[in-house]
């Protein structure tokens, strides 16, 4: 065990065990990088990294079904710190809004008495960053701000609303999952609630498809895929087909735009939104084991799925250009294309029993790289994935999977050819994106690398066993044993165990399988041993199995303490070591006590047959040690006299006392020590209270009291000092006045008093008693009470054993299988993070106060300081209290080697810097920032050299797009390869009209003409659009650009637009290629998505930039607010001036500061007056705010960067130095 400084004041905490049914769905990991979750009515969290528990509310009074972490989309600073910010939910319908750092309720939501069924912050968080949007069954939404907890606004559904989701790439739309199918939102707004009821569409049950019905082997599923054609309609389904809807869970993909998956126990379907059509189904074989739950990944189309074995898989979908086959092979008829999701890593299963089921999986959202699985009996097992470069032609053939590849940039730059093995910081950085697969085959061979994931568990936390549970806090601390004293707490378990906990840290110590059957008590008889008893289960005639084992814990050797007795006798009803632990006491049901000595392990005496059992027993705390010390120095002292002197002078006496004391050494020379006198009191079935005396091997009875005739059959007694406290069964405390001889009766009417225990402590008379509903804290001195619980009013748990932890803290073990360590108070509360004794140090820079925070983050990104790179904090001028360094230093040092690495490394850019310190504070909003910025400023920088075009930079342009979870800031030419493949999917897929003409449309609008006319002769003579249809092939095919035809489709597209067919309008425009002016009239009519779109799919760079830009004055207009978007829209335009400037008038200084260095590095300002200026405005508004967080040394970097605006803030920041030095 590692030595603690002794810590006697204890943190008060709570050990948690098995979760509730209710808490099956809270879960969540937080960009934080912390994980919560629900545990009966108790939040935990926990750091996933280290596998500690930081911290557990206590508020809720009804099990938590809800956890959700805020989302960290925001740009911080001092006004909007880094802050830990939950809300929970329970099943009485109350969400409470946490700080967890302080364990604080911010505020608490109420709106019905029924369990919230989900819950998620709004991830734009421009407009506020406090919304809160949950489901209040059966059928409303409310719209919470979180911060005030007041109500902005309430709707009702049709049907009961099971959960929802929210469309990552458009704040204003929502689906629904009901009990009869979807429902689509598309005017979400926080201002206010959403007018119409939305569109409804209902799910055909996918019993039908094909994982279901035994299909012929031979064709497999691919041919079975196209029996399904539709699995969304807009008609009701027939009554004898609508089963019970069992879709587990409806999601978006953040991975790509308008694709959803619909989870069910046996297959995952992947809908395309803009058909409505299924376009790729997961399905698990007959033999293989159901989902329970899907977390779609951002950064690449993959897949976390948890089976109901607790098995963890990735998925992660094939890339396109491995469906073609090669070309010597007879090509499939008909090329069944379907998204495909491959397995690529599983993780190891757990053992599922009655008890022992998985409940939820989270995934770490900042890395995407790690998934943590939450079981039924408190386990939390963490799984990251690992990487690993496969050698070259190693591949077996057989597997269709096309192989996965490194990624060829590492935090958005470019990595050379033979990249050395960096660290897999996030899924984007282990495995390249689709659109770096789809390079030239012959790029392949000679850049990229195949890699192969794997699961590796990384962290593993384990809870209480199931209650009932025995406890006994060690002795007490006190000035002898103050060396070498750690507070320990022994819990008997009901299979026989005894798990040690070391309550400084709150971590298992040891477990110690010592029983075969449940542990009822536990006895310590040093700081480092203790005895437990367990009885087995009653035969008929009443009689067990008794086990008593005398533990050693440094060893955790055990010994059966009563040798070969025990088996088929009356039950121990409990033991009780004497006050100098020399002596032990065992009581049994029916029959009489014995006495042992604890040192020898001998039985001293068994009491006979005719002598009353015990009902309570305690042991005197007085005894007379200190006379028998005295006497046995004197001896010593007598003894050496006499073997100095020689002469006779000793009197006879001394003589006498010696050979006594001589006599009396020898026998204790066995143990050490000498057999003190001890007594204990007992009280027999009729009330009468027995006084007996042990010394060495004899047991002496000395008196008897009378029975108080107020008090019924006693059942627990507690002696210190001149107290003695009797509890009796009807739940009366009769305090004895040993001293003054007085006795008072107090009735608690609580019922049987189950255990009285004196606290630890000189002088300390306060008194813990245990009832069957509770406890209370008496003061015996006053004889008043101090606290009191009771379960069912203030409490919702029953409480099962209880104990002094130290003077001031009790320890209580309860029926919802946690332990708590509380104050005299019995108040269960939560505790500030920061006072926590960690053993690892966490790296959660949340937990800092906002300057210090902010200030590490100035630290991190402005390395190297003083020309060398450094983590060490106390290296630079930063006069801030010792405390603060610390702390900040603590952080430093908590980082991962890898990551230490990567900072401390001149090569390591601005951009990637900037990118991994975002990664490192889970800041959504800076990650994504960096992310766009560090590709278009790289990619841009290498358009721009005139020299003949280098092959290796064709390569990188070839082979490395930002991955299309970024849609519309996207290059043009990879945005247009998607868009193509993604109709040409959904023509494959067609099933109705309906579906054939959207895709006509699509083509239409993507240029692909001869294509669209085929479809547009497809229509069937009896439908009632086939003369339309039939004419609009004719017109496509015979477009020409002569100017009449031109003018004429012109005017009757403008006047099909005016009477509001603006679908219709828009592609007659395209096939004129007028699609700038359709993208105009797109905008003009508040469709500036699909405005954005049509552009980068038809227009050329200069004119898709001219619709981007009105977008992005669009996005910055008031009433809209989406600022944030519109930085990133001009990030990939390239106009990095008005990006500086914007970050700047939006008072985003350090982020501000920073692009305009990395600008600077690669050289993509226009240098002139203006841009000057701005740069020194820049800096000097940054070194002003780094000047407030206390950092000079970055304040004064930066002011002297400059030039004349920073000049005063520059002989400020100097001024003190001089000072200083005149001094």
């Amino acid at each position: 065990m590692q030595r603690f400084t002794v810590n006697i004041k204890l943190p008060a905490r709570t050990l948690t065990g098995a979760l509730s049914p209710h808490n099956r769905g809270a879960a969540d990991w937080g960009w934080q990088g912390l994980i919560a979750y629900g545990c009966h009515s108790l939040v935990l969290i926990i750091d996933a990294n280290t596998a500690q528990t930081l911290q557990v509310l206590e508020r809720h009074k009804a099990g938590v079904v809800k956890v959700k972490w805020a989302k960290e989309n925001y740009h911080h600073n001092l006004g909007s710190p880094y802050s830990l910010r939950l809300a929970s939910a329970d099943v009485t319908g109350k969400i409470i809004v946490w700080d967890v750092a302080t364990g604080a309720a911010r505020c608490e939501i109420q709106e019905h008495a029924k369990p919230i069924q989900d819950m998620q912050w709004l991830w734009n968080q421009d407009a506020s960053r406090d919304l809160l949007l949950a489901v209040h069954p059966p059928n409303y939404i409310v719209l919470w701000n979180a911060d005030t907890g007041t109500k902005l606004w309430k709707k009702s559904y049709a049907e009961n609303i099971l959960s929802f989701s929210f469309d990552p790439f458009d704040p204003s739309h929502l689906a629904l999952l009901t009990s009869e199918g979807i429902v689509f939102i598309s005017d979400f707004s926080p201002s206010k609630a959403p007018a119409s009821s939305g569109k409804k569409v209902y799910i055909t049950s996918p019993h039908s498809s094909p994982s279901h019905n035994k299909l012929a082997a031979a064709t497999g599923a691919k041919k079975a895929l196209d029996k399904v054609k539709i699995l969304i309609s807009n008609e009701k389904p027939s009554a004898e087909s609508v089963t019970l809807n069992d879709c587990l869970q409806l999601s978006y993909l953040p991975s790509k735009r308008n694709y959803m998956l619909l989870l069910y126990p046996r297959e995952i379907l992947i809908l395309d939104l803009e058909v409505n059509q299924t376009v790729g189904v997961i399905a698990i074989e007959r033999t293989g084991v159901p989902f329970i739950q899907v977390i779609p990944c951002f950064q690449r189309d993959g897949l976390f799925c948890l089976h109901e074995n607790g098995c963890v898989t990735l998925r992660v979908r094939r890339s396109n250009c491995s469906i073609t086959g090669t070309p010597n092979e007879e090509p499939d008829p008909e090329p069944v294309q379907e998204l495909v999701y491959d397995l690529r890593s599983q993780c190891d299963a757990i053992r599922v029993t009655k008890t022992v089921r998985p409940f939820s999986m989270v995934c770490c959202p900042v890395n995407e790289n790690s998934a943590a699985l939450i079981v039924s009996d408190g386990r939390i097992m963490v799984w990251e994935l690992k990487s690993s470069f496969s050698g070259r032609n190693v591949r077996n053939s057989s597997s269709s999977a096309s192989p996965l590849y490194s990624p060829i940039s590492f935090c958005g730059i470019p990595v050379g050819a033979f990249q050395n093995k960096l660290p897999d910081l996030s899924l984007d950085n282990m495995i390249a994106g689709q659109g770096t697969i789809a390079g030239e085959e012959q790029f392949k061979s000679s850049l990229l690398q195949e890699v192969h994931l794997k699961f590796l568990l990384t962290g593993l936390l384990s809870g209480l066993p199931l209650p009932p549970f025995a406890i006994r806090m060690c002795p007490p601390l006190t000035t002898k044993n103050i060396k070498q004293y750690e507070p320990i707490l022994a819990v008997g378990t009901s299979n026989g165990s005894v798990l040690v906990f070391h309550l400084t840290s709150g971590l298992l110590h040891k477990e110690l399988s010592i029983h075969s059957c449940e542990v009822k008590g536990i006895e310590w008889i040093s700081l480092t041993g203790f005895i437990s008893f367990a009885t087995s289960t009653p035969n008929n005639l009443g009689l067990v199995r008794n086990e008593l084992q005398l533990v050693d814990l440094p060893t955790g050797r055990s010994i059966a303490f009563r040798g070969e007795r025990g088996n088929d006798e009356p039950a121990i009803e409990m033991i009780k070591v004497s006050h100098l632990k020399q002596y032990l006491a065992v009581v049994f049901k029916d029959k009489p006590l014995e006495i042992w000595d604890v040192r020898t392990c001998t039985l001293l005496r068994e009491m006979s047959k005719n002598f009353p059992t015990a009902t309570a027993l305690e042991w005197s705390p007085s005894h007379n040690l200190k006379s028998l010390r005295k006497k046995q120095l004197a001896a010593r002292e007598a003894m050496a006299r006499q073997t100095v002197a020689s002469d006779t002078e000793v009197s006879s006496v001394e003589s006498s006392v010696i050979s006594l004391l001589q006599e009396a050494e020898s026998k204790s020379e066995l143990s050490q020590n000498i057999s003190a006198r001890e007594h204990f009191v007992f009280t027999g079935a009729d009330g009468q209270v027995y006084h007996l005396t042990v010394e060495g091997n004899t047991v002496k009875d000395s008196a008897r009291i009378p029975p108080d005739g107020s008090m019924g059959s006693i059942t627990c007694i507690a002696w210190k000092g001149d107290i003695l406290v009797l509890g009796d069964v009807d739940g009366n405390l009769n305090f004895w006045d040993l001293k003054a001889r007085v006795s008072r009766g107090i009735p608690t009417h609580r019922s049987w008093v189950k255990k009285i225990r004196f606290a630890p402590g000189k002088g300390n008379q306060k008194l813990l008693a245990m009832y069957n509903d509770g406890a209370e804290i008496w003061d015996s001195k006053e004889v008043q009470m101090v606290s009191s619980l009771r379960s069912g009013r203030n409490v919702n748990f029953r409480i099962l054993d209880v104990d002094w932890c130290t003077s001031d803290k009790v320890v209580l073990a309860s029926d919802d299988g946690c332990i708590r360590v509380l104050d005299l108070s019995m108040k269960p509360s939560c505790f500030r993070m920061d006072e926590q004794d960690l053993i690892e140090p966490v790296w959660c820079p949340y937990l800092l106060v906002p300057r210090a925070s902010l200030a590490l983050k100035a630290f991190l990104l402005h390395q190297p300081w003083n020309e060398k790179y450094s983590l060490d904090i106390t290296s630079i001028d930063y006069p801030e209290n010792e405390n603060i360094k610390n702390l900040l230093q603590e952080q430093l040092n908590s980082l991962s080697n890898d990551i230490k690495k990567l900072l401390l490394d001149p090569d390591f850019t601005l951009l990637q810097r900037c990118l991994l310190v975002a990664r490192l504070y889970g800041d959504e909003s800076e990650l994504h920032f960096w992310t766009i910025a560090a590709h278009y400023l790289h990619s841009l920088v290498r358009e721009k050299p005139a020299k003949a075009p280098d092959t290796a930079i064709l390569q990188e342009q070839l082979i490395s797009p930002l991955d299309i979870c970024y849609d519309l800031l996207c290059e043009n030419s990879y945005f247009q390869k998607f868009q193509l493949e993604r109709v040409n999917l959904q023509e494959v897929k067609r099933s109705t009209y309906d579906h054939t003409r959207k895709c006509a449309d699509q083509l239409l609008l993507l240029g692909q003409t001869d294509r669209a006319v085929q479809l547009l002769l497809e229509t069937s003579s009896e439908n009632a659009h086939y003369y339309c249809d039939s004419l609009k092939a004719c017109l496509v095919t015979t477009v020409t650009s002569s100017g009449p035809s031109q003018s004429t489709i012109k005017l009757v597209a403008t006047n099909m637009i005016a009477s509001g067919k603006l679908a219709e309008g828009v592609q007659l425009l395209c096939l004129i290629d007028k699609a700038a002016d359709a993208c105009r009239y797109l905008q003009t009519y508040g469709e500036w998505n699909r405005a954005a779109w049509l552009a980068k799919v038809r227009l050329n760079s200069e004119e898709c930039a001219d619709v981007l830009k009105r977008w992005v004055d669009h996005l910055c207009s008031p009433q809209v607010n989406q600022k944030s978007k519109a930085i990133l829209v001009l990030l990939s335009l390239g106009c990095f001036t008005k990006v500086a400037e914007m970050l700047h008038s939006m008072r985003y200084f350090d982020r501000a500061a920073l692009f305009v260095e990395a600008c600077l590095k690669y050289g993509v300002f226009e240098m002139n007056d203006d841009a000057n200026k701005l740069i020194h405005a820049v800096y000097a508004d940054y070194a002003r705010s780094l000047k407030l967080l206390g950092f000079k040394q970055g304040a004064v970097l930066f002011a002297s960067k400059a030039g004349e605006s920073a000049k005063e803030l520059l002989m400020e920041l100097k001024q003190p130095k001089e000072e200083e030095t005149q001094d």
